[in-house]
Formats: structure tokens, C-alpha cells, sequence
């Protein structure tokens, strides 16, 4: 038994579409409702039936297959590439979705609830709050969080790109424990599992593990946007959150969730992470730049100090308050990803002034940092 799954009390499960759905689209019913049994099974363990939820195992789950099960009813042969159709499929599958997950959660006696993200949640303080502050209230409640991204409005900006990452970032949103990745394949393999020669790989404790090992891309339905690479980098970011991760197929969830040594498991040799600096790092992209001098790289860096105005010689890119921006050194190299205090606009004209001078020539207001230490993240 592997006791880093067994311990675990708060748990992420991410599913892919290929798991969910039919290589034509539409919703699976048998492998969504094998899915909810193994989950309900995993929330109820040694609880009796009105603590159901509220203590033991704590389940969220990640669901993709919004795009995939709106393909069948808008008469869709494949994926669509472009943005603005995605986004009409992800509106009427979302529904669909939900609606399956709801009837097949409340056969066994458990309340979900829809919780969709995009970037801009988590990274801006007051929605991070907000986005945080909710999924702790629906565990707290018994219910079952199912998040997905918000794929009818997000633009190609705010953006997570695929449901790893995003299962990743919300484990370490929720300070979960363990987060399990399920999909068509039942682990990492040294090469393409349908060849001779590939062996699953049972353990990886850190980077030398997957040295010479090949990872390939999109599954054989076509249907998901990721493929084992992005469920590798999910496990390095939940790695680096101090997040357990087991990586197998979906008809093994149950083995899984009771600690059965299946599929990969990528070992956290870190101690847990700033929640939200770890959103800032990792979950966003920057809008723009702002060079600075060697004396606020140091500062930044070394000291862990607010970026104040005397110190950015140049700026690059049109953001706005409260947008993530890259600092970077004289040579371009980013050495910090922060959120903007000041549109673009405003910034040249405050550069390499201090802030006690800016505030005697323009007001109190500009007595502030460009970026504060508490939105700021080394990379």
C-alpha cells in the first residue's frame, strides 16, 4: 500500500475527455457513472452516512469533456480548432455535463457543485480569495467540487491551456494532498506503451527518474488537448507545491484511491508552497515587462523588497493594474513575475523617480510600490 495515498485527506482527481466520452463525442455514461462510484466510495470510507464529506477523505474533481460532449448534439464530427466554436461547444456540453454528474453523484446520496475558473480567478487577490473561500465552503458543506475552466469566455490570454495544469494548480489552490491524474493510459512508461521494450515506470522521486524517458502527446481519440506531457508537467507543479501525485488510467481510480500500487507515482521532495505566489508562478502569463537596474534586481531578489519606481529603466508591453508583468534584468532575463500596480501608460513617467517625490509632484496616490513583495514571485 502506498502510505502517501492512504494518509491523504484532501484529494484532486483530474479525468480527461478521452475518459469520459465516446471517440465520436457525447458522454459515456458506464465510465462516468464507474467514475462517481470509485470517488463516492473513496468521500465515504469509515464515515458514517451524515458525516459523508465532512470528514475522512475530501474529493475534488476535475472534469474535462465539456467540449467533447457538445460535439454530438451540435452535429460536429471533430474537435473544432477554432476559438469561438470550442467556446459554443463547451456551452452546451457544460450543461450536459454537469447535468450526468449531478444524477450519478445523487445516486449515491452526494450534492456537487459547478465551479468554473479562469486565470484571472486566481491570480487577482480579491477573486483568488473568493475562488479559494468557496471550494473551502463546499467541502466544508459535503459537497463535491467540480471545477473546469470557464471554457465559454475564456480567451486565448486567460487561458490554464489544459485540465493538468489546471487540476495541478487547483491542488495547490486547496492544499490538497494528493492529486490523481486519470486517463486512457495506466502510467508513465520508459517509451510508447504499444511498443515492445516499454516498461511502466512504478516511482519517480525527481528529474533523473525521467532521464531517456520518451513522452508522447494527445491520446488516440483526438479528443483532449493534452496528452502524457502536460500530465507530466502537472506532476512537477504539483510536485513543487508539496503535492503527492499518482498517475494511471481511469478504470484503475479505485485501485488507486485506495493506495494500490498502480500506475506512476511522482513523489513532492519540497515543503508545501505559498498557494497563491504558486498560482502567480505558474498559472499566468505575463502581460508585459518591466526592466530594472542591478540595484533592484538585487533588492527584488536578494532582499525580497517591493519594486518601486527609481528602480525600472524600461517597459514593455501594454498592461493594465493588476496584470501579471515579468521583471527582468538589463539583459531581458526574467528574474520575478509580479502583479502591476499602474497601467503601462502611466509607467514611463514615473521611472527612476522616488516615491517620496512622486507623491510631493502628483499626489498621495503615487506614494506606492509598482509592485508589492506580497505579489511577487521569484522564478
Amino acid at each position: 500500500m502506498r502510505q502517501t495515498v492512504t494518509n491523504a485527506r484532501r484529494i484532486v482527481v483530474k479525468v480527461g475527455s478521452s475518459s469520459l466520452t465516446t471517440a465520436s463525442g457525447g458522454l459515456d455514461a458506464a465510465r462516468l457513472g464507474a467514475l462517481v462510484e470509485a470517488l463516492t466510495a473513496a468521500g465515504s470510507a469509515s464515515m458514517p452516512d451524515s458525516q459523508a464529506g465532512a470528514a475522512g477523505k475530501q474529493i475534488i474533481l476535475v472534469s474535462s469533456g465539456a467540449i467533447a460532449a457538445g460535439l454530438a448534439p451540435l452535429s460536429l464530427p471533430r474537435r473544432p480548432r477554432d476559438l469561438a466554436t470550442q467556446q459554443a461547444a463547451a456551452s452546451v456540453g457544460q450543461g450536459l455535463l454537469m447535468h450526468a454528474y449531478t444524477a450519478a453523484f445523487a445516486a449515491h446520496g452526494r450534492t456537487v457543485g459547478q465551479v468554473l475558473l479562469t486565470v484571472d480567478d486566481v491570480t487577482r487577490r480579491s477573486h483568488y480569495r473568493n475562488a479559494r473561500r468557496t471550494l473551502q465552503r463546499l467541502l466544508d458543506l459535503g459537497v463535491v467540487p467540480i471545477v473546469n475552466e470557464n471554457d465559454t469566455v475564456a480567451t486565448s490570454e486567460i487561458r490554464f491551456g489544459d485540465n493538468d495544469r489546471l487540476a495541478a494548480l487547483v491542488a495547490a489552490l486547496v492544499e490538497a494532498d494528493l492529486l490523481i491524474l486519470l486517463s486512457d493510459v495506466d502510467g508513465l512508461y520508459t517509451g510508447d506503451p504499444a511498443l515492445p521494450g516499454s516498461t511502466r515506470i512504478d516511482l519517480v522521486r525527481g528529474e533523473d527518474d525521467l532521464d531517456g524517458v520518451a513522452i508522447g502527446s494527445t491520446g488516440k481519440a483526438g479528443l483532449g488537448t493534452g496528452g502524457m506531457v502536460t500530465k507530466v508537467q502537472a506532476a512537477r507543479i504539483a510536485n513543487g507545491a508539496g503535492i503527492h501525485v499518482v498517475l494511471t488510467s481511469a478504470p484503475q481510480a479505485p485501485a488507486a484511491l485506495s493506495g494500490a500500487e498502480v500506475g506512476t507515482l511522482f513523489t513532492a521532495q519540497v515543503v508545501r508552497a505559498s498557494a497563491r505566489l504558486f498560482w502567480l508562478a505558474h498559472a499566468t502569463e505575463a502581460r508585459g515587462r518591466l526592466f530594472l537596474d542591478p540595484g533592484a534586481v538585487a533588492a527584488v531578489v536578494d532582499r525580497r523588497k517591493s519594486l518601486l519606481p527609481a528602480g525600472i529603466t524600461g517597459v514593455d508591453g501594454a498592461f493594465s493594474a493588476g496584470d501579471p508583468v515579468d521583471l527582468v534584468d538589463e539583459a531581458g532575463k526574467p528574474v520575478a513575475r509580479g502583479l502591476v500596480n499602474y497601467d503601462a501608460l502611466e509607467l514611463p513617467g514615473l521611472l527612476g523617480r522616488s516615491t517620496v517625490e512622486l507623491a510631493a509632484s502628483l499626489g498621495p496616490a503615487y506614494e506606492r510600490e509598482v509592485v508589492h513583495r506580497d505579489d511577487l514571485v521569484l522564478l
